[in-house]
């Protein structure tokens, strides 16, 4: 339980630097880089990736083996993360027929988000870094 605490506090403060990275830059990109809002999200998404991934491989993750698979991997969990956000918006916009600016934040950002953060954890944990006893003491090997 403790082991479990700890990576939900790692992946908690990857997140939220991760969180940081898209938003700042996607906001410099949308206003003084003068980016088109899809190429903005798309730049920003691929850095607040790198910015969790990178977190959790050093910090949280950091006595497993982490490479360009594990990235690749990492990548593939966020984007999923990404669908259940849309999804979530989705059925409450279009097939609720809830589309007030509330009810689409409530949806993508309220539940969306933590349906994903769940997943993301998930994933994180079981596929990208996966969990094997003889990981636990050792240290990081990179691989390419």
């Amino acid at each position: 339980m403790k082991v479990l605490h700890r990576e939900l506090a790692g992946f908690a403060v990857a997140g939220l630097a991760a969180y940081g990275a898209d938003l700042v830059l996607f906001l410099w990109l949308r206003g003084p880089a003068a980016f088109d809002p899809i190429a903005a999200k798309v730049l920003s998404f691929l850095a607040g990736c790198t910015v969790a991934y990178l977190g959790n491989a050093l910090g949280t993750y950091r006595r497993r083996t982490v490479g360009l698979r594990e990235y690749a991997v990492f990548f593939a969990v966020n984007l999923a993360g990404a669908a259940v956000q849309l999804f979530c918006l989705g059925v409450s916009h279009y097939g609720l027929g809830l589309t007030s600016a509330r009810a689409d934040t409530v949806s993508g950002l309220g539940v969306g988000m933590v349906l994903a953060t769940c997943l993301r954890f998930w994933g994180t944990r079981t596929i990208v870094f996966r969990s094997a006893a003889g990981a636990r003491g050792t240290r990081t090997t990179w691989t390419g």
